[in-house]
């Protein structure tokens, strides 16, 4: 079974910019499409941002377009998430996950996760 594994979180200030990582303990993400995802205290988990297997295809939520971005690097099993001009609204827990198909927006679609990293934007 895949394991994901979250890395980069922390706590920076508004303004500030942050890179989310996910790897792979075993491989290969190479045969999944990625995703990322992220739940606010009190609030469901919501999509940020999710990559086709090539990484020829990305897709944004609204909330994060021109602020954050999504790449991968297949050679070295890994996902990233380069999240820049953050506001106090991006606190949350980030989870990638792996799907067997194509890129979605749509958590039910992805069959893996990971464990989540905590960010948290202070004002």
């Amino acid at each position: 079974q895949v394991q994901l594994v979250e890395s980069g979180g922390g706590s920076v200030q508004a303004g500030g910019s942050l890179r989310l990582s996910c790897a792979a303990s075993r491989p290969s993400l190479s045969n999944f499409a990625m995703g990322w995802f992220r739940q606010a205290p009190g609030k469901e988990r919501e999509f940020v941002a999710a990559i086709s297997m090539s990484g020829g295809t990305t897709v944004y939520a609204d909330s994060v377009k021109g602020r954050f971005t999504i790449s991968r690097d297949n050679a070295k099993n890994t996902v990233y998430l380069q999240m820049s001009t953050l506001r106090p609204e991006d606190t949350g827990i980030y989870y990638c996950a792996a799907c067997w198909h194509s890129a979605s927006i749509h958590e039910r679609a992805y069959n893996y996760w990971g464990q989540g990293t905590q960010v948290t934007v202070s004002s």
